[in-house]
């Protein structure tokens, strides 16, 4: 069996039209993508949110109306029509690129109706101690979903309702508007096995999902096997995975492939920069999911802040990619990192590059590529200090079609890592029998770079492929040469 690449690309970003045209547009663009070298696309939620044909679709309404539905004010998500969706889900693998569907599973927002239950106060910031007595509140709980009722009184696809005994906090008491404020419901706990910040970081947001509710578990099982029944998507990407007890996934995964009858990839979102964190949660979850590389995104971030001040050599250090590539699914931008949003930490431009050639060009971890760093994105919205910003983010297609195309053809066999400068790192890729041409990567964020670093390959002529240096280098008779890159770039070098 021949060795494939894998590559995904996360095809949205927060600002992408709300005028319910990305799935046709995926759908246009399947071979293109799938010439172009990705083997998955992680398509954002198609089911409803609170805010319907504007909702980028993390405020979970109906996880069952995939656009098909008149509820929340459209019939169609942000993105299109549950038709549309289909269609595309079903022309992406038709090109050989698998679909990951976006788990929302945390939360839900947008209820049809209020319920009156009893709950304790306690601050945002301290989930442990309540800030008062327990006491009547007026909740948004009670889903009904009225947009699916059918003539004889049932509803399409689900009968259930969602009430307030299914959740256990909310923050928002219709009585007192008061802000700050998370409700504990009466009788409820916040679940176990989440991350520890607030003393306890379960509740996140909305109507906080109870998921040692037995009622709740079973819900959101039938969930999934109707997504997977009507869609047929290859896995999941899983949303806020740190607000959810960690010991639920691997039941709800076991049950989805059981139903599938196949193995499904998972990857979920647990957004925390610290290694060993990540790497408890990959252990809790019994291995089932791999996570997001978030430190690796945070070394990013910050090397493209420092300004060629950054020591290359620890570029990967407390990174999953480093410790455990097997579980870590590798980017340099997400919806939530770029600017203006919520976990604003963007990697600078000229530095992107050089981030993506880490990802693509090396043999550990599962890269992502960003919608908004292949297409270019252009939008604006209000910052944390209340004004509002025009954002451009500049299209890196060309070169990521080369590092695509090299990440293809060249990024096999050994691995011969050269991190030993303060600017300038490297390594080399040998090949192996099917893809026996070699590779060498260089990159420096300081002045531009030389270093010396073995391919393998005796008297064998070398060219730059992304163009930024015109001269060939020719390999010495032991198989070495001296590779170079320009100051703050990066250059792929390839057999001729």
């Amino acid at each position: 069996m021949s060795a494939v690449n894998g590559v995904m690309m996360q095809y949205f970003h927060w600002y992408v039209p709300s005028d319910g045209s990305l799935w046709n547009q995926v759908n246009t663009l399947a071979q293109e993508l799938a010439d172009a070298g990705f083997t998955a696309m992680w398509l954002p939620p198609a089911y409803k949110g609170m805010g319907g044909g504007y909702d980028v679709g993390y405020a979970v309404y109906d996880m069952y109306d995939l656009g098909e539905f008149d509820q929340r004010g459209s019939k169609g998500s942000k993105y299109g029509t549950r038709d549309e969706y289909l269609t595309a889900v079903g022309t992406l693998q038709a090109n050989g690129i698998q679909v990951y569907a976006d788990g929302v599973l945390n939360h839900r927002m947008g209820a049809d109706q209020t319920e009156v239950v009893k709950a304790t106060p306690f601050w945002q910031n301290d989930r442990l101690n309540p800030k008062g007595w327990q006491r009547d509140i007026k909740a948004y709980t009670h889903f009904t979903f009225p947009g699916r009722v059918l003539p004889d009184g049932s509803k399409k696809y689900s009968d259930f309702e969602w009430h307030w005994w299914h959740f256990d906090a909310v923050d928002y008491d219709e009585f007192t508007k008061e802000g700050d404020t998370v409700y504990l419901f009466e009788g409820k706990a916040f679940d176990d096995h989440v991350a520890l910040e607030k003393g306890n970081f379960a509740y996140l947001m909305g109507a906080d999902v109870d998921f040692q509710s037995v009622e709740v578990q079973q819900e959101v099982e039938n969930w999934g096997k109707w997504y997977l029944d009507q869609t047929g998507v290859d896995g999941f990407r899983l949303d806020a995975i740190k607000h959810i007890s960690a010991w639920y996934f691997p039941l709800w995964i076991d049950a989805l492939e059981r139903h599938a009858q196949k193995d499904l990839f998972m990857v979920g979102e647990y957004w925390y920069n610290d290694l060993g964190t990540l790497q408890w949660y990959v252990d809790s979850v019994q291995g089932r999911m791999s996570v997001f590389d978030v430190p690796l995104h945070y070394n990013f971030h910050y090397a493209s802040r420092a300004g060629g001040n950054y020591d290359m050599r620890t570029i990967l250090d407390g990174t999953m990619m480093q410790t455990n590539p097997t579980h870590a699914v590798t980017f340099v931008e997400n919806h939530d990192s770029q600017p203006l949003q919520a976990l604003e930490a963007p990697v600078e431009a000229w530095f992107k590059p050089l981030a993506y050639a880490l990802i693509l060009l090396r043999s550990e971890g599962y890269p992502c590529v960003f919608y908004a760093d292949y297409y270019g994105a252009q939008y604006e919205d209000y910052g944390r200090d209340g004004n509002k910003y025009p954002i451009t983010l500049h299209s890196h297609r060309w070169i990521l079609d080369k590092f695509l195309y090299a990440r293809k053809h060249f990024a096999y066999g050994p691995q011969y890592t050269y991190f030993d400068h303060f600017n300038t790192i490297g390594w080399t890729r040998l090949g192996d029998a099917e893809h026996p041409q070699a590779m060498a990567v260089i990159m420096s964020d300081g002045p531009e770079g030389y270093k010396w670093m073995e391919v393998g390959k005796a008297n064998t002529q070398f060219y730059d492929l992304t163009e930024h240096i015109k001269t060939p280098i020719t390999t010495n008779q032991w198989g070495w040469a001296e590779f170079q890159c320009k100051g703050g770039s990066v250059s792929v070098w390839v057999e001729a």
